[in-house]
């Protein structure tokens, strides 16, 4: 035993061969339940095996199912006995605690198919473990608490010797007590290095990251714009409120399809009228949409406008409650978003709009499976045997996938500066004076309210208005008329706020599907006592 924990082990096996035999497999297990939902590797380097006359014997090693088989070529083996020296390394067979390090060691295996005659060892420590070393043996089959070995501490040697015949798949398991300072314990990165050669699957993250960040890298950063935001007095590159919301966070949210509502209102193609339905018990609000101009009228509208004016009032309607929409409308919110999309990338504002980032993503995906999948089967890691450390690690690892996959987006040039244009709105509609809005023509604020709303400042353009118009807009009618007080934007805007909050609840709802139909049926001093078979160590063997 060296003082950082590490052995060097040689077993000498005694071999009776009834029978023509080519030699034997050794095996040990290498895998084992670490902390914490972890696995633990035990690393264990063969040196080289001899016959009893000291001579190199074949030797054929492979690890599977948690195991390392080294099979042992044996010149002879017919009706006779042999005599096999095993030598091997173990990086990591000692257990550190808090309060003490512990060798616990299954020294023969509790996997021989045969009955073991007699088994000793003995495990020599460094000089400074003389007169504080403890030691406890156990035998017969895994899981037996039987001591039938006896087991002495001479200085900073320990020696163990059964005192039976160990059944077949009995074997001896020996225990060593520690003191703390006797050993010293691998240094932090030493240990890291055995956690993640143990769990492989760690590396899953790191194989993430550096696939999605060479996706992002390549495809998705955004060109400088190579200007700086300054305050614009109207919309960049004749954007529609709808399109101005899509280009600032690369998505269609609900309030950008409500903004088209109140926009096609502001220009004349429909009224929005508020009326109170009364119940016995319950009053609620409802709103019905007047269609003023018809569908001749429409092709200057873009896309998305147009199917939005097609399916609240359908062939030749004049009129629709909003809440007649519910169940019918949201069949064309698909449509909606892809026009909205479609006509951004017709301007050029994207190298690689939000679906071709999708598409990139799924690619990183397969690319992270590939190489895992590489990993596992091709060079022999196994990934998957961890536990908890794999489900940490493929959730870290997706995190980072959906993070830089809503990264991959990527302006065009044109498209960054008509973004950075769109900030200068947004600080032009938060921070404008009203002197310069006393100057700006008498529509400004309703003109503009769509884009507000499609960037969430409508509150702050309502109270910069506040005392400087006086007349309600014609394109929207409540059931009380203007207030006495006459109009204040600030009411009129929460006014629009609860219309749009009460539209995207409409437009997105769908019936429910139907719930009928069925399905195409058809250990040791740590634990206050071990075991035989505990411990590192063990395994067994057989002939072959």
């Amino acid at each position: 035993m060296h003082d950082d924990g590490s052995a060097l082990v040689e077993e000498n096996i005694g071999l009776v061969f009834i029978g023509e035999w080519h030699g034997i497999h050794r095996t040990i297990p290498i895998e084992y339940p670490g902390p914490r939902g972890a696995n633990y590797t035990l690393f264990v380097d063969l040196v080289g095996v001899k016959d009893g006359e000291g001579h190199a014997l074949k030797v054929e090693s492979s690890t599977a199912r948690g195991y390392r088989d080294w099979k042992i070529y044996i010149p002879g083996a017919t009706d006779t006995s042999k005599r096999v020296v095993i030598t091997y390394t173990v990086r990591n067979g000692t257990r550190f605690f808090d309060d003490h390090d512990e060798f616990y060691w299954n020294v023969t295996g509790n996997d021989w198919p045969a009955p073991i005659d007699h088994a000793s060892a003995f495990v020599t420590f460094p000089d400074n473990a003389a007169g504080s070393l403890r030691a406890q043996a156990f035998t017969g089959v895994y899981g037996s608490h039987d001591q039938e070995a006896t087991a002495r501490v001479e200085g900073s040697r320990t020696e163990f010797e059964t005192t039976n015949p160990l059944p077949m798949r009995g074997g001896l398991t020996i225990d060593v007590y520690i003191p703390k300072g006797i050993l010293h314990e691998p240094a932090l990165p030493v240990r890291i290095g055995w956690f993640v050669a143990s769990n492989p699957v760690a590396l899953v993250p790191l194989v993430a990251f550096v696939v999605m960040f060479g996706l992002w890298y390549v495809k998705g950063r955004d060109p400088d714009p190579g200007i700086s935001v300054a305050p614009l007095y109207e919309p960049p590159a004749q954007l529609s409120p709808a399109e101005l919301g899509t280009l600032v966070d690369d998505k269609v949210d609900p309030r950008d399809i409500t903004s088209t509502l109140i926009d096609l209102a502001v220009r004349g193609y429909l009224q929005i009228e508020e009326v109170a339905n009364e119940g016995f018990f319950t009053k609620h609000k409802d709103y019905i949409f007047h269609l003023l101009k018809p569908m001749e009228e429409w092709p200057k509208l873009a896309a998305h406008e147009r199917i939005m004016l097609e399916k609240i009032f359908g062939p030749g309607g004049q009129q629709t409650k909003l809440s007649d929409l519910k169940e019918h409308f949201y069949t064309a919110l698909p449509m909606i978003r892809d026009e909205i999309m479609r006509s951004l990338k017709r301007r050029g504002m994207y190298t690689v709009d939000p679906k071709s980032a999708a598409g990139y993503m799924f690619l990183g995906i397969l690319a992270i499976v590939g190489v895992s999948l590489l990993l596992q089967y091709a060079a022999g890691v196994s990934l998957f045997v961890s536990g908890v450390v794999a489900f940490v690690s493929l959730a870290v690892a997706a995190g980072i996938v959906l993070i830089f996959g809503r990264l991959l987006t990527a302006k065009s040039l044109l498209g960054m500066r008509t973004y950075v244009g769109v900030l200068g709105f947004q600080e032009f509609m938060t921070r404008v004076e009203a002197d310069r809005l006393k100057r700006m023509p008498p529509d400004t604020f309703e003109k503009f309210l769509p884009y507000a709303m499609a960037l969430g400042v409508e509150q702050r353009w309502a109270k910069a208005f506040a005392g400087i118009i006086q007349d309600p807009p014609r394109w929207y009618t409540s059931p009380g008329g203007a207030p006495p007080t006459g109009f204040n934007p600030i009411f009129f805007t929460n006014s629009m706020r609860s219309m749009s909050s009460d539209a995207q609840s409409v437009f997105v709802s769908a019936p429910r599907a139907s719930s009928s139909g069925s399905g195409f049926s058809g250990g040791g001093f740590s634990s206050g006592g071990g075991f035989s078979g505990g411990g590192f160590g063990g395994g067994g063997g057989s002939a072959f």
